[in-house]
Protein backbone atom coordinates (compact mmCIF):
# COMPACT_ATOMS: atom_id res chain seq x y z
CA UNK A 1 0.00 0.00 0.00
CA UNK A 2 1.22 3.77 -1.00
CA UNK A 3 2.20 5.57 1.88
CA UNK A 4 0.21 9.67 1.70
CA UNK A 5 1.50 12.61 3.36
CA UNK A 6 -1.17 14.84 4.32
CA UNK A 7 0.71 17.72 5.46
CA UNK A 8 1.10 21.26 4.18
CA UNK A 9 -1.89 22.53 1.13
CA UNK A 10 -3.81 20.48 -0.72
CA UNK A 11 -5.96 21.58 -3.68
CA UNK A 12 -9.43 20.83 -3.85
CA UNK A 13 -9.74 20.86 -7.49
CA UNK A 14 -12.97 23.04 -9.82
CA UNK A 15 -14.03 21.04 -12.99
CA UNK A 16 -14.08 23.11 -15.75
CA UNK A 17 -16.79 22.82 -18.30
CA UNK A 18 -17.14 23.61 -22.12
CA UNK A 19 -19.37 26.60 -22.83
CA UNK A 20 -22.62 24.85 -22.70
CA UNK A 21 -21.98 22.47 -19.98
CA UNK A 22 -21.71 19.26 -21.42
CA UNK A 23 -18.49 18.21 -21.45
CA UNK A 24 -15.11 19.09 -19.29
CA UNK A 25 -12.81 22.21 -20.53
CA UNK A 26 -9.70 20.06 -20.75
CA UNK A 27 -7.27 22.70 -21.64
CA UNK A 28 -8.58 24.82 -18.81
CA UNK A 29 -8.57 21.75 -16.84
CA UNK A 30 -5.01 20.93 -17.63
CA UNK A 31 -3.72 24.95 -16.83
CA UNK A 32 -5.22 25.08 -13.67
CA UNK A 33 -3.43 21.72 -12.32
CA UNK A 34 -0.43 23.20 -13.77
CA UNK A 35 -0.72 26.20 -12.32
CA UNK A 36 -1.34 24.30 -8.59
CA UNK A 37 2.30 22.25 -9.37
CA UNK A 38 3.90 25.31 -10.35
CA UNK A 39 2.20 26.80 -7.22
CA UNK A 40 3.87 24.17 -4.36
CA UNK A 41 0.96 22.42 -3.72
CA UNK A 42 1.32 19.71 -1.74
CA UNK A 43 -0.98 17.56 -3.29
CA UNK A 44 -4.37 17.36 -5.45
CA UNK A 45 -7.93 16.77 -4.37
CA UNK A 46 -9.74 15.80 -7.95
CA UNK A 47 -13.28 14.70 -7.89
CA UNK A 48 -14.56 16.30 -4.20
CA UNK A 49 -17.24 18.53 -3.55
CA UNK A 50 -15.47 21.43 -5.40
CA UNK A 51 -15.30 19.55 -8.42
CA UNK A 52 -19.06 19.26 -8.64
CA UNK A 53 -18.76 15.45 -8.31
CA UNK A 54 -22.55 14.90 -8.39
CA UNK A 55 -23.02 16.07 -11.87
CA UNK A 56 -20.28 14.11 -13.17
CA UNK A 57 -20.48 10.98 -14.78
CA UNK A 58 -18.65 7.63 -13.60
CA UNK A 59 -16.78 8.25 -17.29
CA UNK A 60 -16.03 11.47 -16.62
CA UNK A 61 -14.61 11.15 -12.81
CA UNK A 62 -12.08 8.39 -14.36
CA UNK A 63 -10.95 10.66 -17.23
CA UNK A 64 -10.53 13.56 -14.63
CA UNK A 65 -8.10 11.26 -12.29
CA UNK A 66 -6.18 10.17 -15.35
CA UNK A 67 -5.53 13.56 -17.01
CA UNK A 68 -4.52 14.94 -13.28
CA UNK A 69 -2.27 12.19 -12.94
CA UNK A 70 -0.72 12.55 -16.32
CA UNK A 71 -0.07 16.28 -16.35
CA UNK A 72 1.37 15.64 -12.46
CA UNK A 73 3.54 12.88 -13.36
CA UNK A 74 3.91 11.53 -9.98
CA UNK A 75 4.98 14.82 -8.24
CA UNK A 76 2.56 15.35 -5.77
CA UNK A 77 0.14 12.62 -4.36
CA UNK A 78 -3.61 12.66 -5.27
CA UNK A 79 -6.05 12.08 -3.25
CA UNK A 80 -9.47 11.51 -4.98
CA UNK A 81 -12.67 12.03 -4.43
CA UNK A 82 -15.03 9.10 -4.43
CA UNK A 83 -17.46 8.75 -1.77
CA UNK A 84 -21.38 8.60 -2.26
CA UNK A 85 -24.11 7.24 -0.49
CA UNK A 86 -23.58 4.22 -1.24
CA UNK A 87 -21.48 1.37 0.28
CA UNK A 88 -20.85 -0.50 -2.72
CA UNK A 89 -21.12 2.52 -5.55
CA UNK A 90 -17.88 3.33 -3.65
CA UNK A 91 -15.99 0.83 -3.36
CA UNK A 92 -16.80 0.31 -7.27
CA UNK A 93 -15.29 3.91 -7.48
CA UNK A 94 -12.53 4.09 -5.07
CA UNK A 95 -11.09 1.05 -6.96
CA UNK A 96 -12.05 2.77 -10.35
CA UNK A 97 -9.84 5.49 -8.79
CA UNK A 98 -6.71 3.97 -8.04
CA UNK A 99 -6.86 2.36 -11.60
CA UNK A 100 -6.64 5.56 -12.53
CA UNK A 101 -3.63 6.88 -10.82
CA UNK A 102 -4.89 8.41 -7.56
CA UNK A 103 -2.29 7.26 -4.56
CA UNK A 104 -5.56 7.37 -1.91
CA UNK A 105 -9.15 8.23 -1.32
CA UNK A 106 -11.14 9.98 0.02
CA UNK A 107 -14.66 9.13 1.00
CA UNK A 108 -17.24 11.33 2.48
CA UNK A 109 -19.86 10.10 5.13
CA UNK A 110 -23.10 9.17 3.26
CA UNK A 111 -25.70 11.92 2.59
CA UNK A 112 -29.31 11.70 2.23
CA UNK A 113 -30.00 8.61 3.60
CA UNK A 114 -28.99 9.48 7.35
CA UNK A 115 -27.10 6.76 8.54
CA UNK A 116 -26.45 5.95 12.15
CA UNK A 117 -23.04 6.16 13.77
CA UNK A 118 -22.97 2.34 13.62
CA UNK A 119 -24.09 2.72 10.01
CA UNK A 120 -21.10 4.76 8.94
CA UNK A 121 -18.44 3.25 10.88
CA UNK A 122 -19.51 0.25 8.75
CA UNK A 123 -19.75 2.06 5.66
CA UNK A 124 -15.95 2.95 6.39
CA UNK A 125 -14.61 -0.44 7.26
CA UNK A 126 -16.29 -2.40 4.30
CA UNK A 127 -14.40 0.49 2.01
CA UNK A 128 -11.68 0.08 3.87
CA UNK A 129 -11.27 -3.40 3.53
CA UNK A 130 -11.79 -3.35 -0.04
CA UNK A 131 -8.99 -1.22 -0.73
CA UNK A 132 -5.39 -1.81 -0.56
CA UNK A 133 -4.46 1.90 -0.17
CA UNK A 134 -4.76 4.93 1.98
CA UNK A 135 -8.17 6.08 3.13
CA UNK A 136 -9.15 9.69 4.34
CA UNK A 137 -12.52 10.51 6.05
CA UNK A 138 -14.62 13.32 4.75
CA UNK A 139 -16.71 15.06 7.87
CA UNK A 140 -18.92 17.69 6.71
CA UNK A 141 -22.47 17.61 8.28
CA UNK A 142 -23.73 20.81 6.58
CA UNK A 143 -23.81 18.83 3.11
CA UNK A 144 -24.79 15.33 4.23
CA UNK A 145 -27.15 15.94 7.30
CA UNK A 146 -24.71 13.65 8.90
CA UNK A 147 -21.59 14.05 11.83
CA UNK A 148 -19.44 11.26 11.94
CA UNK A 149 -18.69 11.32 16.15
CA UNK A 150 -15.04 11.19 17.87
CA UNK A 151 -16.06 7.80 19.33
CA UNK A 152 -17.06 6.65 15.94
CA UNK A 153 -13.80 8.31 14.16
CA UNK A 154 -11.79 6.13 16.85
CA UNK A 155 -13.77 2.74 16.51
CA UNK A 156 -13.02 2.82 12.55
CA UNK A 157 -9.03 3.74 13.37
CA UNK A 158 -9.03 0.83 15.88
CA UNK A 159 -10.73 -1.13 12.98
CA UNK A 160 -8.90 0.11 9.93
CA UNK A 161 -5.57 0.80 9.69
CA UNK A 162 -5.41 1.94 6.47
CA UNK A 163 -7.87 5.27 7.28
CA UNK A 164 -5.05 7.68 7.58
CA UNK A 165 -6.71 10.93 7.74
CA UNK A 166 -9.60 13.03 8.01
CA UNK A 167 -10.76 16.17 6.40
CA UNK A 168 -12.73 17.67 9.21
CA UNK A 169 -15.17 20.42 7.45
CA UNK A 170 -17.40 20.25 10.17
CA UNK A 171 -17.24 24.62 10.51
CA UNK A 172 -15.63 24.61 13.94
CA UNK A 173 -12.88 23.76 16.07
CA UNK A 174 -14.40 21.34 18.31
CA UNK A 175 -14.17 18.19 16.26
CA UNK A 176 -10.70 18.17 15.62
CA UNK A 177 -9.70 19.17 19.44
CA UNK A 178 -11.16 16.11 20.44
CA UNK A 179 -9.67 13.86 17.78
CA UNK A 180 -6.36 14.76 18.33
CA UNK A 181 -6.45 14.57 22.08
CA UNK A 182 -7.71 11.31 22.01
CA UNK A 183 -6.24 9.90 19.02
CA UNK A 184 -2.92 11.53 18.88
CA UNK A 185 -0.57 10.44 16.06
CA UNK A 186 -3.14 7.69 15.09
CA UNK A 187 -4.42 9.97 12.64
CA UNK A 188 -3.87 13.08 10.43
CA UNK A 189 -6.19 16.26 10.35
CA UNK A 190 -6.42 18.06 7.78
CA UNK A 191 -8.67 21.27 7.37
CA UNK A 192 -11.83 21.01 5.18
CA UNK A 193 -12.78 25.47 5.66
CA UNK A 194 -10.16 27.54 4.57
CA UNK A 195 -11.09 30.39 6.74
CA UNK A 196 -10.71 28.04 9.89
CA UNK A 197 -7.37 26.68 8.81
CA UNK A 198 -5.14 29.28 10.91
CA UNK A 199 -6.98 28.12 14.57
CA UNK A 200 -6.98 24.25 13.42
CA UNK A 201 -3.48 24.34 12.72
CA UNK A 202 -2.65 25.85 16.19
CA UNK A 203 -4.11 22.50 17.81
CA UNK A 204 -2.48 20.10 15.56
CA UNK A 205 -3.96 20.05 12.47
CA UNK A 206 -1.52 19.45 9.50
CA UNK A 207 -2.90 21.44 6.93
CA UNK A 208 -6.25 22.50 4.67
CA UNK A 209 -7.79 21.13 1.44
CA UNK A 210 -8.27 24.36 0.29
CA UNK A 211 -10.46 25.83 -2.07
CA UNK A 212 -8.83 29.19 -2.53
CA UNK A 213 -6.27 27.91 -3.36
CA UNK A 214 -7.63 27.09 -6.90
CA UNK A 215 -7.20 30.95 -7.25
CA UNK A 216 -3.98 31.41 -5.40
CA UNK A 217 -1.67 28.53 -4.83
CA UNK A 218 1.23 29.63 -3.64
CA UNK A 219 -0.22 32.19 -1.58
CA UNK A 220 -2.34 29.61 0.32
CA UNK A 221 0.77 27.12 0.39
CA UNK A 222 2.95 30.06 2.06
CA UNK A 223 0.40 30.89 4.10
CA UNK A 224 0.14 26.94 5.14
CA UNK A 225 3.67 26.48 5.23
CA UNK A 226 4.25 29.72 8.05
CA UNK A 227 1.69 27.73 10.23
CA UNK A 228 3.41 24.70 9.99
CA UNK A 229 6.77 26.18 10.61
CA UNK A 230 5.41 27.88 13.87
CA UNK A 231 5.79 31.31 12.23
CA UNK A 232 2.52 32.57 14.02
CA UNK A 233 2.83 36.62 13.45
CA UNK A 234 3.92 36.06 9.82
CA UNK A 235 1.08 33.41 9.67
CA UNK A 236 -1.58 35.63 11.05
CA UNK A 237 -0.51 38.40 8.84
CA UNK A 238 -1.06 36.22 5.62
CA UNK A 239 -3.97 34.30 6.72
CA UNK A 240 -6.07 37.59 7.93
CA UNK A 241 -4.90 39.49 4.23
CA UNK A 242 -6.40 36.62 2.37
CA UNK A 243 -9.75 36.13 4.96
CA UNK A 244 -11.99 38.56 2.69
CA UNK A 245 -11.30 36.18 -0.22
CA UNK A 246 -12.14 33.26 1.66
CA UNK A 247 -14.72 34.94 3.08
CA UNK A 248 -16.30 35.67 -0.43
CA UNK A 249 -15.73 32.56 -1.99
CA UNK A 250 -17.93 30.85 0.55
CA UNK A 251 -20.76 33.96 -0.08
CA UNK A 252 -22.65 31.66 -2.33
CA UNK A 253 -22.94 27.33 -2.62
CA UNK A 254 -19.13 26.82 -3.55
CA UNK A 255 -18.04 25.78 -6.37
CA UNK A 256 -20.26 28.74 -7.55
CA UNK A 257 -18.05 31.71 -6.48
CA UNK A 258 -14.18 30.31 -6.89
CA UNK A 259 -15.42 29.08 -10.51
CA UNK A 260 -16.62 33.04 -11.15
CA UNK A 261 -13.32 33.94 -9.61
CA UNK A 262 -10.95 32.19 -11.93
CA UNK A 263 -13.39 33.55 -14.88
CA UNK A 264 -12.77 36.82 -13.60
CA UNK A 265 -9.23 36.23 -13.64
CA UNK A 266 -9.19 34.83 -17.11
CA UNK A 267 -8.45 30.87 -16.18
CA UNK A 268 -11.90 29.29 -17.33
CA UNK A 269 -16.09 29.60 -17.84
CA UNK A 270 -17.98 29.87 -14.55
CA UNK A 271 -20.25 27.14 -16.40
CA UNK A 272 -22.04 25.53 -13.49
CA UNK A 273 -24.15 22.47 -13.82
CA UNK A 274 -27.45 21.98 -12.63
CA UNK A 275 -29.05 22.68 -9.68
CA UNK A 276 -25.88 24.71 -8.94
CA UNK A 277 -26.28 28.09 -11.15
CA UNK A 278 -23.17 30.75 -12.04
CA UNK A 279 -22.57 33.35 -9.03
CA UNK A 280 -24.70 36.36 -9.06
CA UNK A 281 -23.83 39.65 -9.95
CA UNK A 282 -23.42 40.84 -6.24
CA UNK A 283 -21.25 37.89 -5.63
CA UNK A 284 -19.18 38.67 -8.18
CA UNK A 285 -18.72 42.40 -7.63
CA UNK A 286 -17.46 41.05 -4.50
CA UNK A 287 -14.56 38.94 -5.51
CA UNK A 288 -13.56 41.54 -7.66
CA UNK A 289 -13.28 43.86 -4.96
CA UNK A 290 -11.75 41.73 -2.33
CA UNK A 291 -9.52 40.17 -6.00
CA UNK A 292 -8.07 43.72 -6.25
CA UNK A 293 -7.48 44.37 -2.74
CA UNK A 294 -5.64 41.72 -2.01
CA UNK A 295 -3.68 41.36 -4.90
CA UNK A 296 -2.77 44.95 -4.81
CA UNK A 297 -1.82 44.80 -0.65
Amino acid sequence: MANLELRGAFTALVTPFSEDGTAIDWEAYEALVRAQVEGGISGLVPCGTTAETPTLSDEEQVELIKQTARVVGGRLPLLAGTGSNSTVKTIKSSKAALAAGADAVMIVMPYYNKPSQDGMRQHVKLVAQAVDAPVVLYNIPGRTGVELSVETTLRILDDCPNVVGVKDATNNVCYCQDLLRQAGDRVTVMSGDDPLTLPMVSVGVRGVISVTANLYPKQISDCVALMLAGRWEDARRAHFALWPVHRALFCEPSPQPIKAALELKGRMRAVMRAPLVPASGACRERLTRVMREYEGS
